[in-house]
């Protein structure tokens, strides 16, 4: 039986990092240049402000998301680097990071939660679908970018 077990880790953490650096190489793959240029401190993730969280399955780093307030509005989150380890997929990770992710921010007092996802991440589409995300209007770094896809939730 496969053991999942999520962990609120430091954003700048050694495994933190490799998976974000993972995270990125799978955004430049699709997207082209450094994957995702959104500006981002180490500090925005800290509690009580954010979360960033490491999932492991069998005691192995399979992957990762986070959360940190939204600048122009402290009632919402904004996740952040939401990934699954290609090894890892089809075990319901993702969908787990989600839950803690949607929990913490909750906890945190945030009333609901933005990302940013795009069309070459079909994919992220339909998990955030499934998990109750509606379209919004585009909010972050890559507003006006026609790839661009942002979805919200309450929580």
């Amino acid at each position: 039986m496969t053991e999942l077990d999520i962990r609120l880790t430091r954003y700048g953490s050694r495994v933190a990092t490799e998976l974000i650096s993972a995270t990125l190489a799978d955004l430049s793959k699709r997207y082209g240049g450094d994957g995702d240029t959104t500006p981002i401190q180490p500090g925005e993730f800290d509690p009580p402000l954010g979360g960033f969280f490491v999932a492991y399955v069998d005691h192995a780093p399979a992957g990762c998301c986070g959360w940190r307030t939204f600048a122009e509005d402290e009632t919402t989150a904004e996740l952040k680097r939401l990934y699954v380890d290609p090894a890892f997929r089809g075990l319901g990770v993702a969908q787990q990071l989600l839950t803690a992710v949607e929990g913490a921010a909750r906890e945190a007092g945030r009333e609901r939660i933005w990302l940013e996802t795009g069309t070459a991440q079909p994919e992220a589409i339909a998990l955030y679908q499934k998990a109750g995300y509606s379209l919004i209007p585009d909010f972050g770094h890559y507003k006006g970018y026609p790839s661009v896809r942002s979805f919200g939730r309450e929580l």
